[in-house]
């Protein structure tokens, strides 16, 4: 939404970004003079139970936002991403119609998918709360999905007539020197010791990383320097982390009984209710080869760790199959591998053997990491596969966000 307000303010729109402002928004969007941000502030209530807190939550969103909306002003366009469904796809209808503003939905999933997981199929809360996404999505003036999977999906199912936008990186997510790298490895290094050098500087190596050094006044890579892994996830439910964590075991068992193996590094961003339960259960791994670090950055620095990395990893899985993740566009957008989780539509995203691979079990995601890192980084045949899987990517870096909304989307608000 964020890249929306900025391509709308590229074309002389004055923008209201109404949200909950949870992370700091882009320098791009907090410098731009036609961009305001209105601040939506949550509700907090503890100790009373779940089904009461769900209602006065919804509420509370419900008188929120439109007092919000109505607050701002009139608009000539509402644009609103879904999910989330309730209350917001009722409340901005509903404040299109007294204001007779066009209304525009972006649809990046189905808000009923991803509650579906939480109290199941065949809740009757789950019946009524799809009936809404249903009817109030039906009544928008126009609509911009992620997908043709949901294009297709969105037009049978609930006769919505869908435009395909896909996310597409903007230009702050691309390539970056050995010299950058070396730099944002040492700025890590003053918070997590596994980005240190272990062994002392000399006078040759005035500044060392674990992946770099600097001899001579220029910067190269450690022959013995150990991997870089990369996964952002939103640690939820339509994310198995215990995927990764089983395949990072087979990585550290594999370690012991080989020595072709580096030892890796694994940067894992984000924020989510499960992001605890699962910090604890790395410790409880004790793992000697695999360190595990789990940030958060802000999002100046998140396009540089993405930059950083040797093999990014996705978890999604999607609770509809028709959504695509943002993070894979992000990691294409630096030139990065991916290995991702298989369901019904990633292939309109990752080719299998071309930008990445594709993987359906925690057993095959170990596999291909460890045929990926073996014998790292001197592996002349997969190095070769790394170079042309980032050769097929330079034509999808080639389509920024910028150029493929002004191709596509622009035209809705003309």
């Amino acid at each position: 939404m964020q890249y929306h307000a900025l391509s709308l303010a590229s074309c002389g729109f004055m923008v209201n970004l109404i949200g909950y402002v949870e992370t700091t928004p882009l320098t791009e969007i907090q410098e731009n003079t036609n961009i305001t941000i209105t601040q939506l502030h949550p509700l907090k209530i503890d100790r009373v139970p779940k089904i009461v807190k769900y209602f006065a939550k919804a509420l509370w969103q419900t008188i929120s936002l439109f007092m919000t909306l109505l607050i701002t002003g009139k608009c000539d366009y509402l644009l609103c991403q879904n999910p989330p469904a309730i209350p917001t796809l009722p409340v901005c209808r509903f404040y299109c119609l007294v204001t007779r503003t066009r209304f525009i939905i972006d649809w990046h999933n189905y808000a009923h998918t991803i509650m579906a997981l939480s109290i199941g199929n065949k809740h009757p809360l789950l019946k009524v709360a799809t009936y809404i996404e249903k009817y109030f999505g039906q009544s928008s003036d126009s609509n911009i999905c992620v997908t043709y999977a949901m294009k297709t999906d969105l037009l049978e199912n609930w006769n919505i007539a869908a435009m395909v936008l896909y996310d597409k990186p903007p230009r702050i997510f691309k390539p970056i020197t050995l010299e950058d790298k070396h730099k944002w490895f040492l700025k890590l290094g003053q918070e997590y010791e596994v980005f240190n050098a272990n062994e002392k500087c000399n006078e040759t190596s005035r500044q060392s990383t674990a992946f770099t050094e600097e001899v001579d006044n220029s910067i190269r890579f450690k022959l013995n320097r150990p991997a870089l892994l990369f996964s952002s996830t939103s640690w939820t439910e339509d994310e198995d982390f215990t995927i990764l964590m089983d395949a990072l075991q087979v990585y550290e068992t594999t370690y012991n009984l080989t020595n072709k193996l580096p030892e890796l590094i694994c940067v894992i961003t984000g924020k989510g209710p499960m992001k605890e339960h699962y910090q604890n259960e790395i410790k409880a791994r004790n793992w000697q080869h695999v360190k595990v670090v789990t940030p958060w950055l802000e999002a100046a620095d998140y396009p540089t760790m993405v930059a950083s990395a040797d093999l990014g990893v996705c978890l999604h899985t999607s609770s509809s199959g028709l959504d695509l993740p943002m993070k894979v566009v992000d990691m294409f957008g630096t030139g990065l591998p991916v290995f991702a989780c298989e369901f019904k539509c990633i292939d309109e995203l990752v080719q299998n053997g071309e930008n990445g691979y594709i993987f359906k079990t925690s057993d095959e995601l170990s596999k291909l990491i460890v045929l990926w890192f073996d014998e790292f980084p001197i592996n002349v045949s997969q190095n070769r596969v790394a170079e042309r899987m980032r050769k097929n990517l330079y034509k999808f870096q080639e389509s920024r966000w910028e150029d493929n909304w002004n191709l596509r989307a622009k035209k809705l608000f003309e």
